[in-house]
């Protein structure tokens, strides 16, 4: 179970309060979707969790099966399963795909027999239409951005998290891309079906493609509004604050 409690965020720079009481509970095989316009901390919700060092939790706590994320370090946090496709992906020169995962599963102690993770890396990019040749490509370099999400998604699929937050996974990918993307996350989460998913987005598109169980509205730094996947229709049709119909919630448990 992930678990928010009361989160309130503040940026280290200004001390902006950016989040502010926001909780939100996902149960193991859940998948959530946050709505909200620019600026109201979605993007920032998930680099907190990450334990960005832009940002300060100034109360509040954030809970993955009962292990408290609020002091660990990004790779502390990355070790417990939870993996963030990041809305614009990095270019990260002189490490290559391969070096970077297979050292990540070395840290993980999960079996990274060379035969074994060549071949899983190979059936992934035929699966998301990337060149073989981008495992031996430093991170991310010389690929348009919508390769770039493709290849956060072969890091996912590799490494293979419990928790997965994407991050604006439409932003940068053409239609055709976007169904690749999701049709891949979409078989891991059928062999995966413990696993659970924080979806923030603009659009409803990427959520006709990846199912939610729950869709929130944020606003002001918090949760106003949860439904189900009409409330996500309902914003793309009267847009975010012309939705009343859907009874105010703060929270799923």
């Amino acid at each position: 179970m992930f678990k928010i409690d009361k989160l309130n965020v503040l940026t280290k720079d200004t001390n902006k309060e950016i989040l502010k009481d926001f909780s939100l509970t996902i149960n193991d095989g859940e998948i959530h979707a946050i709505m909200g316009p620019n600026g109201v901390g979605k993007s920032t919700l998930s680099k907190v969790i990450m334990h960005h060092p832009d940002y300060v939790i100034n109360a509040g706590t954030i809970t993955y099966n009962d292990k408290i994320l609020n002091d660990l370090s990004t790779d502390a946090i990355a070790r417990l399963g939870i993996y963030l496709l990041m809305q614009d992906p990095s270019i990260i020169d002189g490490v290559s795909n391969s070096e970077a995962l297979r050292t990540a599963l070395k840290e993980r102690g999960s079996d990274t027999n060379l035969y074994t993770f060549i071949t899983k890396m190979k059936k992934e990019l035929d699966s998301l239409n990337l060149p073989k040749d981008v495992m031996h490509r430093s991170i991310n370099k010389g690929l348009s951005g919508g390769e770039r999400k493709k290849n956060e998604v072969l890091g996912l699929k590799v490494l293979a998290p419990s928790f997965i937050i994407l991050d604006e996974l439409d932003s940068g990918l053409d239609v055709d891309s976007l169904k690749v993307v999701a049709k891949n996350i979409n078989e891991y989460l059928k062999e995966h079906q413990d696993t659970s998913v924080l979806i923030i987005t603009h659009y409803s598109r990427v959520l006709d493609l990846i199912k939610p169980d729950f869709v929130h509205e944020m606003k002001d730094g918090k949760i106003i509004k949860t439904g189900d996947i009409t409330l996500a229709k309902q914003i793309e049709k009267t847009g975010f604050t012309g939705v009343n119909e859907v009874e105010m919630s703060e929270n799923h448990e």
